[in-house]
């Protein structure tokens, strides 16, 4: 019986802890709500830090709007409920107000929340105003070399360089109009009014969740990294690092391995641009004007060159390398590795069968910049090459055979270049033949979340069901698909003009025919890595039974992956076997996979499933300042960027309750604590009367002798 009533009373007990534990979590989901949107997150170089990180276990701060100057003087002067949070809309997130409320404003800030309302938006760059200032060809104060004291002559006139600062604080992005919805309402409700007297009362704050583990410079947090893991699996900061991806236009010769060495007379014409872009949160920006138009207009190049010159028309034309180098945006990681592997003789790896390659190899690089103004190009050189004026006419006398309306202005010979991968080149050789195809400055949203569709003026044409892709356009016919300022045919035009250019090159005879690259490709390649990588092109370029991608556009920040490539080196890796490589006469899949490399089986624009052989491959896109563990982090010779480690990011509301509460509060719990000890003290002292529990005997009369 009294097991059963044990048993009883441990049920009862476990539904009582249920319930009670229910009851906790709908009061914590009432105490809380919480904020989606993106981090700013930390990164280290030789010298700095960079970026952002909250507190351990979270930064605190009571929300406050600002709208305008006296809402900043508010938080940094008076602060009478510190510490805040401010709550600011881009047009106010200026070089001037973010380090005035980080300097200013001390301990009293220790939050930022930027929300997206960019319809008075002018200008938005967190970048310098000379990238990667420290990692070019020159640097220093004379005329003709950027300075970020200047804006004139620089290369991102509208840059504030907050991308280069070290916040003690989190900066916290919402773009979510519902979000902001809700971070507007608590602050009306409870803190907008009686602003003297917020230590009063409750007030709505703010908590960010994004602690970086990273700290000082990348020297330091490597060598704690090494002092950790010899005791613990720790890391505090991974190098940037992803992949490079290239083709040839010709396949190269297969050899042995034991036999691999660099071939003298081989003769290459290095295409080259970057594919990476940056900002100041994690996973947002699409960087869409910065660097996606070059992108797009090599990849256009690459597959119109592989249609007119499927082999070598001479054995002696020189082979084509396209290069789409990962990382530039960081001191040119990507770049710099490619020319350090050329030096050791390491590119292409000992898996691609082929021989390496070496810096005498290459005849020439056109390197592609920004191309903020596709109408108005520059042709920069820095040493003296017989091929640049060559090309400059090329250039005019295309444009004015096809009416493509381009104009270019040069050669410029300066050594005050762009920010473009030709850098790593010259840094090794000052007398290396690099032309730089670029045009001016113009982009106002250069390395933030708003270089993206709106600001390229892109609108998706979806003409892809009826117009193959995989095909040329026939220039010669007027292209009702697009209006004639509509950046698909801007993109046409120059892609097809610098075809033409290379084809020449190549061939040593002008291009006759009245065909061009494809501006379906382009409107398609822009859709897929602007808007979601679910589209055509993505699907053409993937085994006709691979999954589909996911309805997001690829992630072009290089990130930390060591491994896999990542999302826009996979898909960028894809879509040059599919428009680079040639066609072969294999009908089925098991086919085509039994002729091993370099055959791949891709769906094509039927989606059906086509084989082609391919060049395309992988290089890695590490910095060389890793690879050797006596370098000077503080040398500027090679890139020193790292990636602070988190564990999680998360923002939430609350209502914090005033000082006052708070004092009250623990004030009460004293009293309850004394009080309990007291009583506790008084009835222990008493139990044997309080607990008095002597029970009531049956004497027992003892047995009567016979």
């Amino acid at each position: 019986m009294k097991s059963l009533e044990a048993i009883h009373s441990f049920l009862v007990l476990v539904v009582l802890l249920g319930l009670d534990n229910a009851h906790c979590q709908r009061i914590k989901d009432n105490m809380y709500t919480p904020i989606s949107g993106a981090h700013c997150f930390r990164r280290l170089n030789g010298t700095h830090v960079t970026g952002c990180s909250s507190k351990l276990g979270g930064s605190v701060g009571v929300l406050h709007f600002i709208r305008s100057e006296a809402d900043i003087d508010f938080v940094v002067r008076q602060h009478p409920a510190p510490p805040y949070a401010p709550v600011i809309t881009p047009h106010l997130f200026t070089r001037e107000n973010i380090l005035r409320l980080r300097d200013q404003g001390g301990r009293h800030v220790s939050a930022l929340v930027l929300i997206n309302n960019a319809t008075v938006l002018q200008q938005f760059s967190q970048e310098s105003r000379c990238p990667n200032q420290f990692s070019g060809l020159i640097s220093g104060e004379g005329q003709d070399t950027c300075s970020t004291e200047r804006e004139e002559g620089t290369w991102n006139p509208w840059g504030t360089g907050l991308l280069l600062e070290d916040f003690p604080f989190p900066i916290y992005y919402v773009a979510d109009p519902d979000e902001i919805d809700k971070l507007y309402d608590c602050f009306e409700k409870f803190n907008n009014y009686d602003l003297e007297n917020q230590h009063k009362r409750s007030l709505c704050s703010i908590e960010v969740n994004a602690f970086m583990s990273a700290a000082v410079d990348t020297r330091v947090c490597l060598s704690r990294s090494t002092l950790f893991n010899s005791l613990t699996p720790v890391k505090f900061c991974d190098p940037l690092q992803g992949k490079n991806v290239f083709a040839t236009l010709f396949p190269r010769v297969l050899v042995k391995p034991e036999e691999r060495k660099v071939d003298p007379s081989e003769r290459i014409i290095l295409v080259s641009t970057r594919m990476d872009t940056t900002t100041m949160f994690d996973g947002i920006g699409l960087g869409a004007m910065d660097s996606l138009l070059p992108f797009t207009v090599l990849v256009s190049v690459a597959h119109f060159l592989a249609k007119v010159l499927p082999e070598r028309v001479k054995s002696s034309d020189p082979n084509v390398l396209f290069m789409f180098f990962n990382g530039e945006s960081y001191d040119y990681i990507g770049s710099q590795r490619f020319v350090y592997d050329l030096q050791k003789g390491a590119f292409p790896t000992k898996g691609s069968l082929t021989n390496p390659i070496s810096m005498e190899n290459i005849d020439l690089m056109i390197d592609l910049g920004t191309m903020d103004d596709l109408n108005k190009l520059r042709i920069y050189n820095a040493s003296d090459i017989s091929a640049v004026s060559e090309i400059a006419q090329m250039i005019k006398r295309i444009n004015l055979s096809f009416r493509f309306n381009i104009q270019a202005e040069g050669p410029i010979l300066t050594k005050n270049l762009p920010p473009v991968s030709s850098h790593s080149f010259l840094r090794e050789n000052a007398s290396f033949p690099s032309i730089v195809l670029t045009s001016a400055p113009e982009n106002r949203f250069y390395h933030s979340i708003y270089d993206d569709t709106e600001n390229l003026k892109y609108i998706y044409g979806n003409h892809s069901k009826e117009n193959d892709f995989t095909q040329l356009e026939d220039l010669s016919e007027e292209n009702v698909l697009f209006g004639q300022d509509s950046i698909q045919l801007r993109l046409r035009n120059v892609s097809s003009l610098l075809g033409m250019v290379i084809y020449e090159l190549i061939t040593g005879s002008p291009y006759a025919p009245r065909f061009g690259t494809n501006s379906v490709l382009i409107d398609e390649f822009l859709y897929c890595f602007l808007l979601s990588a679910d589209c055509p092109l993505f699907q053409a370029a993937i085994k006709p039974d691979f999954p589909k991608a996911y309805p997001v556009p690829p992630v072009r920040y290089i990130s930390v992956h060591s491994t896999l490539p990542s999302e826009a080196s996979g898909w960028t890796h894809r879509l040059l076997g599919l428009l680079v490589g040639q066609k072969v006469d294999k009908n089925t899949k098991a086919e085509c996979q039994a002729l091993h490399f370099p055959y791949n089986w891709y769906a094509g624009y039927s989606g059906l499933g086509e084989c082609r052989w391919t060049t395309q491959n992988f290089t890695h896109a590490l910095s060389p300042a890793f690879l050797d563990d006596d370098y000077d982090f503080k040398s500027h010779r090679y890139s020193t960027w790292t990636e602070s480690t988190w564990r999680e990011m998360s923002a939430r509301i609350f209502l914090r309750p005033s000082a006052s509460h708070e004092t009250l509060t623990l004030s009460i719990g004293f009293v309850v604590m004394v009080i309990s000890f007291v009583l506790v003290f008084l009835i222990n002292s008493r139990s044997d009367v309080l607990f008095n529990q002597s029970s009531s005997t049956i004497p027992i009369t003892p047995p009567t002798q016979c």
